[in-house]
């Protein structure tokens, strides 16, 4: 695997390193070693999958408050989706920054997403679906949301409104340090 770091402390691009021949390829998508040599999580308990019908579906943003924070490693493995996590560690260097990429089953890229920070994104294509590697046990006491239109981050999606959202995300209170 191929890592490349972003500006976002822990945020970190994961590229696939593929074998290719004839056949197609062959890639290790998950190592604990290589995850811990590069100083990222290496444990994992969970594999989420997240299949979205329509086009412009948002899903976000979402993170779990300490002691249940989860580190992320998200796939796009159909279609495509425009991905934004949000710095929400008061102590690190980039707070309430975002960073964003697309991720897409043709560039096959994966994002880890560190705890702390919050994950949304918006899909690209119809039949979009991801899935997340995740550190940490959900708990639904621990959860919680930003906006995805909140005007502390400023974020700039490529489309003016989703046309899927849910009630939750699209309620999410205003962002309070």
């Amino acid at each position: 695997m191929f890592f490349t770091k972003t500006d976002i402390p822990g945020a970190t691009l994961v590229e696939l390193q593929k074998f290719e021949d004839e056949r197609g390829f062959f890639a290790r998508g998950w190592c604990s070693r290589e995850f811990a040599e590069q100083g990222l999580p290496d444990h994992v308990v969970q594999m989420n999958i997240s299949y979205n019908r329509h086009k412009h579906t948002l899903r976000g943003f979402h993170y779990q408050l300490a002691p249940h924070g989860e580190d992320k490693m998200l796939r796009c493995i159909r279609g495509s989706l425009y991905d934004v996590l949000i710095d929400l560690r008061p102590e690190s260097p980039t707070y309430k920054r975002h960073l964003t990429v697309e991720l897409s089953a043709v560039n096959q890229w994966m994002l880890v997403i560190p705890k702390g920070c919050a994950n949304a994104f918006l899909t690209i294509e119809d039949q979009t679906e991801a899935t997340y590697l995740v550190s940490e046990f959900y708990a639904p006491a621990a959860e919680r949301g930003v906006r995805w239109n909140d005007s502390a981050f400023a974020v700039k999606w490529p489309v003016d409104e989703p046309a899927v959202i849910s009630d939750k995300d699209r309620t999410w209170p205003d962002y309070a340090d």
